[in-house]
């Protein structure tokens, strides 16, 4: 698909994901008068790298002049800063994020031992993690890293992009929003034709819920037009409540699960739960282990949003964690 104009000054580039069922990132780039910004950029790999040259070039994009805004740190939007970043620009990110993207190298160093005590069998860590973007398509060190918080402005192209902290997907998610153009920047806190994972993280203790919040923010927001980090646009307080519709659903079957299947790992919980693969329902005996990475993982944080919400019990075995369904106390 070609580059598309989407606002004067304002340009989508779709940037190719191989071998990932997301397909292709959604780039988009901003062209001002001696400075540009670049937000999002795909893997570290040849065909994400030469997509991106390609169009930049053919809009005459002047690599000097360019900064990059990250709506957070997964590799296929961050993957390639580094090298698209002017060598007198920024990398701007969340600063709950900055200090992940500046130890990149180290990401998958401790990468296995929480999924083991999800219940993942160990050679099923070692596969994937042989696999794993986050290890071998992440950005390359580089200091050029600037921290940004709720509120701040970034300016180019006669636009004003606001900062908006979305945790949930990642720690430190952002969302840009130009108030006067009515337009948001959602990254993958909000995608229109699949469901954004939400998975655990030891420094967001419950990821659900604050993915939850981070919904209802932008739901008060006049957007007119949102613009995902992957796939198609769509109108967005529709699926806001749509999102917030399958978690409903999501956390339903996991208490259901806890209540059928006591004393299970979330490895086991989670083929109590329906996923989909390519469009279609899955069994989990035949659910490729890839997907299952993430399965797992968004079963996880659906398991911590119950024991948020007093509803669950756990305890390790000397290898996994366990849990149990209880009943709240004032029930």
């Amino acid at each position: 698909m070609s580059v598309e104009e989407i606002l004067p000054n304002l340009w989508r580039i779709p940037v190719p994901l191989p071998g990932n069922p997301l397909k292709e990132l959604n780039s988009y780039l901003i062209m001002g008068k001696g400075e540009n910004l670049l937000i999002d950029t795909g893997f570290r790999r040849a065909e994400c790298r030469d997509a991106l040259a390609s169009a930049l070039k053919g809009l005459g994009v002047r690599w000097e002049e360019t900064d990059v805004a990250l709506t957070h740190l997964h590799s296929d939007h961050s993957g390639l800063a580094p090298e698209f970043v002017g060598p007198e620009r920024k990398i701007y990110s969340s600063g709950a994020e900055v200090s992940h993207l500046r130890q990149s190298e180290t990401w998958g160093e401790s990468w296995g031992e929480g999924f083991s005590a999800m219940g993942f069998a160990d050679w099923e860590v070692a596969l994937v993690r042989s696999e794993d973007p986050a290890s071998s398509m992440s950005p390359v060190h580089c200091e050029q890293y600037a921290a940004v918080e709720e509120g701040d402005a970034l300016t180019c192209g006669g636009y004003t992009l606001r900062v908006v902290s979305t945790p949930g997907h990642t720690p430190g998610q952002i969302c840009f929003y130009m108030e006067k153009e009515k337009v948001l920047f959602t990254g993958d806190h909000v995608l229109f034709d699949i469901t954004p994972n939400i998975t655990n993280w030891d420094d967001l203790p419950d990821a659900l819920g604050a993915y939850l919040q981070s919904l209802d923010k932008i739901d008060r927001f006049q957007v007119d037009l949102a613009l995902p980090g992957h796939r198609k646009p769509g109108e967005l307080h529709r699926r806001v409540a749509q999102l917030k519709e399958h978690h409903r659903f999501r956390l339903e079957e996991a208490r259901q699960a806890l209540k059928s299947a006591p004393g299970s790992t979330a490895y086991e919980l989670a083929g109590h739960m329906t996923w989909q693969v390519r469009g279609r329902t899955s069994s989990w005996a035949d659910f490729p282990l890839s997907q299952k990475w993430f399965a797992v993982g968004e079963c996880q944080a659906h398991l911590d949003r119950l024991d948020q919400l007093g509803e669950l019990s756990r305890y390790w075995d000397g290898k996994v964690w366990r849990y149990e369904y209880r009943e709240k106390e004032n029930e």
